[in-house]
């Protein structure tokens, strides 16, 4: 007996016994499937919690972070690339020159009593391979003084930002594609964090950020935060809302919201170890040109606000950027977000 028959428009299509055999080969491709997820049961849910990091692995990312979250410090930002670190020595009559840059990181990081207040300091990766002139510690790197003097070191791994075509302006962060070798030199270097900054600005009138704004930045800042983990080093995340703009706080607090909620969903998605990552965070603030004024207590609720309704616990800190603010502001407002922390709010901030 023939295996085909022809249809009546001509066509020839299978009889019952290759409809068998193809029911054998589909029920074995799914047995094989269910072996495979039974082996490495992340599998097809990507949800996993950083199942592939071994347990030392994850101790060693929690350990990391439990130094850059203690309470009572700060992280410093010291990240500037060559050319904008140049326009604030200029500002005060210094050349722009690698030697000056490096004699600047050295007075900051070797300042007395300086690991009593910073926890950890973010580096350019010029700084990395600087380093210190001074008698205490002549000719080691600035990464191994600073974990010599109790201040976590780590660095800004990502490159320029790139302007989304019809996004209004709005930009994504590039370097992903060679982040893991640069990463591996880092850590090679000393450093035990990483910190990738996503910057997006509120602007009502255009529509930004809009939803393929925030999803390509954060699902950019999940890879990132996978790719660092699996090197070994802690990822600080960094989601910037800038102050630009005539937004009211309300408006702040929901797309801030909005931002964070898309971030943490695309790092557990990605199958990020949440309890070994940082959240690096602007404050929620009216824009700028806002024509009402809030006080410190309503923006110290607003930013808790954001929080209780989506960072999650598992996280241990948020060490907030200025972001624009006065020194005399940011000061006034951290201090209110946490007095009026409570029972909810059981994170380093």
């Amino acid at each position: 007996m023939s295996q085909t028959m022809l249809s009546c428009t001509g066509a020839t299509r299978p009889t019952s016994a290759l409809l068998r055999r193809e029911n054998r080969r589909t029920q074995k491709t799914r047995r094989m499937v269910r072996a495979a997820s039974a082996t490495q049961s992340f599998g097809p849910c990507s949800c996993h919690g950083g199942e592939h990091l071994s347990d030392e692995r994850k101790a060693e990312l929690v350990s990391v972070c439990e130094q850059i979250g203690a309470a009572g410090k700060g992280i410093t930002a010291c990240d500037e690339g060559p050319g904008t670190i140049g326009m604030r020595l200029e500002n005060v009559g210094m050349v722009n020159t690698e030697e000056n840059r490096r004699a600047y990181r050295q007075m900051l990081f070797e300042a007395p009593n300086a690991n009593k207040y910073l926890s950890a300091a973010i580096l350019d990766p010029e700084t990395l391979y600087q380093k210190s002139d001074s008698q205490k510690h002549n000719g080691k790197l600035f990464p191994a003084v600073l974990s010599e003097i109790g201040i976590v070191p780590g660095v800004k791994p990502h490159l320029k930002v790139y302007a989304l075509p019809g996004q209004s302006g709005a930009t994504v962060m590039q370097g992903l594609d060679s982040l893991a070798v640069r990463l591996q030199e880092y850590k090679d270097a000393g450093c035990k964090f990483a910190k990738w900054r996503s910057p997006m600005d509120i602007d009502v009138a255009n529509g930004q950020p809009s939803d393929l704004t925030i999803e390509t930045n954060m699902l950019d800042l999940a890879r990132y935060a996978l790719i660092c983990q699996d090197v070994g080093l802690v990822p600080i995340v960094e989601p910037d809302v800038s102050l630009k703009g005539d937004h009211d706080l309300e408006t702040a607090v929901r797309i801030n919201v909005k931002i964070q909620s898309v971030l943490f969903k695309a790092m557990l998605d990605h199958g990020a170890y949440m309890e070994g990552a940082l959240l690096k965070s602007n404050m929620v603030n009216p824009g700028k040109n806002c024509s009402k004024t809030y006080t410190v207590d309503e923006i110290a609720e607003a930013n808790l606000e954001v929080f209780r309704r989506c960072f999650p616990t598992a996280m241990r800190s948020a060490n907030y950027l200025s972001g624009g603010q006065s020194l005399e502001d940011a000061a006034a407002r951290l201090d209110a977000i946490n007095k009026k922390k409570n029972a909810r709010d059981p994170w380093n901030l």
